[in-house]
């Protein structure tokens, strides 16, 4: 008998974010391993779910089977903890939580406590908690939920070329940064970063959707403007495919200065193209790239990201040292098979475990 499992994941199943990317690849390899995996959505206003989205999520799960394997991804089931508890027996709830809903950028102390305290009562239905880094699993560990019950399913990579680089022409650097703009992300901080280098030459290619938090986005393109240095800033929006590709490979360095992050798939996407790193200390990204590959310096400090990139613009063996590392941690990274068999894994454990 095959084994099954459903996978609730509210908003667009094809959004290209690193969240919605690693749902779709788990279920890929799920299929592959011969389960029969479905999908689900909720709705689509979620995490701030509005009376619609409350009434099609309990209009799904009530219609799923009893003793349904429901793989809930945390951005619905964070904000779901009444329909959790109304079916903790009834289902085999298993979280994914790719990264704490409080500690989202943006929010206030009142939003903040409401989304802490409707995570900590979802997850205490859950059966099962899938987390895609040790640093979450850590935060969630910290926060109560039992560490026995919590599965660390890092992301996969596939195999890609070395990037070539030398996108910004001789002399320069091109520096690429790969993530939805919203104020997480750090926009803003590297581009007053790079404000303070508007004697050297570089270029910054930015891939990502800039529709996600228009009022960030706007945010953004003033502080370039205002800083001078919005004409050296190229906005590519939501790519993939050959397009993506093809800016990994002219780039120089990579540069990410999210204020958090889960894990960080565009970092090790990156590090599978042999490209150096500059990035932070948040949550998961000091797990994902070794010293030797890149340098992380705190969050939300201009001074502290400038400083690193002129480093990287300054001294070409520094920045050499660095792409050498970053093709040495690109062998250590797994691939999505790898991730698949681990999720697996933690299902069957799940499945066998006792409802809390």
């Amino acid at each position: 008998m095959a084994r099954s499992c459903v996978f609730l994941v509210p908003g667009d199943w094809n959004s290209r974010t690193g969240g919605y990317l690693y749902d779709r690849r788990i279920v890929a390899e799920l299929r592959a391993r011969g389960w029969q995996a479905d999908v689900r959505s909720p709705g689509e206003g979620y995490p701030f779910p509005d009376a619609a989205d409350l009434a099609r999520a309990a209009q799904v799960v009530e219609a799923l089977p009893d003793g349904a394997c429901v793989v809930a991804d945390g951005l619905g089931f964070g904000v779901l903890p009444d329909l959790a508890e109304r079916h903790a027996r009834r289902l085999c709830w298993v979280a994914l939580v790719h990264h704490p809903l409080a500690l989202e950028t943006g929010l206030t102390p009142a939003q903040q406590r409401r989304f802490a305290d409707s995570e900590r009562r979802a997850l205490a239905c859950a059966r099962g908690v899938v987390v895609t880094s040790p640093s979450t699993a850590r935060v969630l560990a910290a926060d109560g939920v039992p560490p026995a019950r919590i599965a660390v399913v890092e992301p996969g990579t596939e195999a890609a070329s070395w990037a070539a680089g030398g996108g910004a022409g001789a002399g320069a650097l091109s520096l690429l940064c790969v993530a939805t703009l919203t104020p997480r992300k750090g926009h803003a901080v590297l581009v007053e970063a790079l404000a303070g280098l508007r004697d050297r030459p570089w270029v910054l290619h930015c891939a990502g959707s800039r529709s996600r938090d228009a009022a960030e986005a706007a945010r953004v393109d003033a502080l370039a403007a205002r800083l001078g240095v919005g004409e050296r800033i190229r906005w590519h929006g939501e790519i993939e495919g050959p397009q993506l590709e093809a800016l990994y490979a002219q780039a120089d360095l990579f540069v990410l200065p999210s204020l958090h992050e889960g894990y960080g798939m565009a970092l090790a996407e990156a590090l599978a193209r042999g490209l150096p790193v500059v990035s932070t200390t948040a949550g998961a990204i000091v797990d994902t790239v070794p010293p030797s590959a890149g340098v992380l310096v705190p969050p939300n400090d201009v001074h502290a990201l400038r400083e690193a990139l002129r480093r990287a613009m300054d001294e070409p063996g520094r920045l050499a040292a660095l792409a050498a590392g970053a093709r040495q941690a690109a062998g250590r990274l797994p691939r999505w098979a790898d991730a698949g068999a681990r999720f697996e894994q933690a299902l069957l454990r799940t499945l066998d475990a006792d409802a809390p």
